[in-house]
């Protein structure tokens, strides 16, 4: 196993992470800055109100985006399975 392999295994292990927490983190700080618009038009300083709707709110997107995250996380196993395949062989 060479090191640009060890790199390239990294890389693709970072990139599926970023890309499969992406739809929550988006909604996460969508719902936030909803809320922090809402809470400044009103004049409500309550610093509680936020965790309520981004807890929904990510919820729901996990149920919307559940089975592409699973979907994508087992084929960057079966990557990685098949990889260590190659390299028990080789």
């Amino acid at each position: 196993m060479t090191d640009a392999l060890i790199i390239k295994i990294m890389r693709e292990s970072l990139m599926t992470i970023m890309i499969v927490s992406a739809p929550m983190l988006g909604v996460g700080m969508f719902v936030g800055l909803v809320v922090s618009i809402f809470q400044t038009t009103t004049s409500i300083q309550e610093q509680t109100l936020t965790f309520v709707p981004k807890i929904i709110a990510i919820f729901a997107a996990m149920i919307i985006f559940g089975s592409w995250m699973i979907r994508t996380l087992v084929n960057y196993t079966n990557n990685i399975f098949m990889l260590i395949e190659k390299v028990g062989i080789g």
